[in-house]
């Protein structure tokens, strides 16, 4: 689930504003910052991040926050100087190892921590980077689009508090190495000091909760598994909490749910729908990724985000995208509750190394609303839903973005990833194994950051040819490519080929008729033929451009 969510539809994204070099796309000029954000380095590869321990207590009249983060970190290599990121105009004010104090220096959003050799780093020490920061912290402008800390009033007028910050970066608020390769091994721990009167949430499981000063309260949560950067988020708010369980592939999966109290009966019906929702994806994605640190929901002020383990929820308690979809089979679920939750599998579980492959979280994720409604309400449902998405494809620019420089690609991520992944399922013609490759994927890259090629090199497998030209022609480029065809005179042979296209195209289509179905393998550019048999006009053609997405075209005078 980037700057998040870029609304392309009722429920889809709106796409960002930055062009792209791909396949001949046109470029955009990035800044060494661009590149220091989002490219590893000498002074960031060195190091392995273990373990995040952050402390956090933000000031809502000032809009400022000031906090503590320990940074267990693995020495691969010693170096002499470590990049820690953190964006203007946060400051960061303290830094030791142990009782060494370390100077720094600072480049626009990036810290340079120098390594004295005093400390006689060893390749395969574990050390503890202790940093203390401040500031009056970017406040979000309109989030989770654009994102930062958010300080807003409640229906009672009560302070409520949250984080926005995918694609923007956690560095937005705490100093750490923040690029999406290196998530802590060991998880993180999250401290939240808020005033008593209201209640501090975060990721994973409640550990403590302790007043360490007059008028205050500190809540302690910790997640076990690596995480993300951008998903450790504090939620400050007047919350109340319930809970539920769900039996699932590994056992009892803790749920929990923490909304604002006036919110409380709302939430008790709404959110029913998570329980189906975990046993609809772990029936097709596998199990819920994150058991030891339990699954959540939490009221956020705005619209929805994946934090692990804690995913934000701001559709209103209502079913559809704030009400509404493209689709009658989208206003039967709640799309936050559906699409934030698929994201713990596709995001959170499986993470993409670099922001320009996020197509990797978003176009599986978009496509886990297809599964959800077909797992509910049948195959035809699903197939509905997943062509009523189409509405939302711009094709303004390619879906994979530079790497390098921290940018995403084309919203399109959503709506057209998602269509890519159902083409590809119609064209292996087989559910079972379809199933059995989401799952696998959710195996093998357990926990684990991964690129475009790691995906592609599953799908392939299980497609049983390569995908790469799939791959290309949907991510790479923006045109739709085109099935053109016709039939012989006397009937027998129907002739079709590919148009509008990357060469070497090679999507194999099924075509419906009343005997059976009839596979075709168009090729880019070239004429391909197939013996009929029967009355062609028991073949439904027209079929084709609902299940894979492409444009059909008739062609005459031949």
């Amino acid at each position: 689930m980037n700057t998040k969510f870029k609304l392309l539809t009722l429920f889809g994204f709106l796409s960002s504003v930055v062009a792209f070099g791909q396949l001949g796309q046109n470029k955009t000029v990035f800044t060494r910052q661009d590149t220091l954000r989002g490219s590893l380095n000498a002074d960031r590869n060195w190091w392995d991040v273990l373990h995040y321990t952050i402390l956090v207590e933000p000031d809502f009249d000032k809009k400022s926050i000031a906090g503590k983060v320990d940074i267990d970190f693995k020495v691969l290599q010693p170096y002499k100087r470590m990049q820690v990121d953190l964006q203007q105009p946060m400051e960061l004010d303290k830094a030791f190892i142990g009782d060494t104090k370390l100077e720094y220096t600072r480049d626009g959003n990036v810290y340079y921590i120098t390594m004295p050799a005093s400390l006689n780093l060893k390749k395969g020490q574990v050390k503890k980077l202790a940093l203390r920061f401040k500031g009056n912290v970017r406040v979000a402008k309109n989030a989770p689009w654009d994102g930062g800390w958010i300080f807003k009033k409640d229906e009672k007028g009560r302070p409520w508090m949250t984080v926005a910050c995918q694609g923007l970066g956690a560095s937005v608020w705490y100093p750490c190495k923040d690029h999406q390769s290196d998530e802590p091994d060991n998880g993180a721990a999250l401290l939240i000091t808020v005033p008593d009167t209201l209640i501090g949430v975060g990721n994973g499981r409640l550990i403590q909760k302790q007043s360490f000063s007059p008028g205050t309260m500190t809540y302690r949560w910790e997640v076990k598994n690596p995480i993300n950067n951008y998903n450790i988020v504090p939620y400050i708010g007047k919350y109340v909490n319930f809970a539920d369980t769900a039996m699932g592939e590994k056992g009892k999966l803790d749920m929990s749910f923490w909304v604002l109290d006036y919110n409380l009966e709302k939430a008790k019906e709404q959110f029913k729908q998570a329980k189906t929702m975990i046993h609809a994806f772990e029936y097709w994605m596998g199990p819920y990724p994150f058991y030891e640190d339990s699954y959540k929901l939490v009221d956020a002020p705005h619209l929805g985000m994946e934090h692990q383990s804690a995913v934000a929820y701001g559709n209103k308690y209502l079913n559809g995208y704030l009400g509404r979809s493209n689709s009658d089979w989208g206003l039967k679920w709640d799309f936050i509750i559906v699409h934030e939750s698929g994201h713990e599998w596709f995001a959170n579980n499986i993470t993409s190394k670099d922001l320009g492959d996020m197509w990797i979280h978003e176009g599986f994720t978009n496509y886990s609303e297809t599964l959800f409604t077909e797992y509910v309400y049948g195959i035809q449902a699903g197939n509905e839903y997943n062509y009523s998405s189409r509405k939302g494809i711009s094709n303004d620019r390619p879906i994979i973005g530079p790497y390098g420089v921290n940018k995403e690609g084309s919203g399109d991520m959503y709506p057209k990833s998602g269509n890519m992944i159902h083409s590809i399922r119609h064209a292996m013609n087989n559910d079972q194994k379809f199933r059995e490759m989401l799952r696998y994927l959710n195996k093998k890259f357990y926990h684990a950051t991964v690129t475009t090629e790691d995906i592609q090199k599953v799908v392939s497998d299980y497609f049983g040819s390569s995908v790469e030209k799939i791959f290309d022609q949907y991510l790479r480029t923006t045109k739709v490519p085109v099935l053109e065809y016709y039939f012989s005179a006397d009937k027998k042979k129907l002739f079709y080929r590919y148009t509008n296209c990357v060469e070497g195209f090679n999507l194999p289509v099924w075509l419906p008729s009343a005997t059976g179905t009839v596979l075709l393998a168009p090729e880019s550019n070239k004429w391909n033929e197939k013996e009929l048999k029967g009355d062609p006009s028991g073949y439904d053609i027209a079929s084709i451009e609902k299940n894979f997405y492409l444009t059909l075209k008739p062609i005459t005078n031949n």
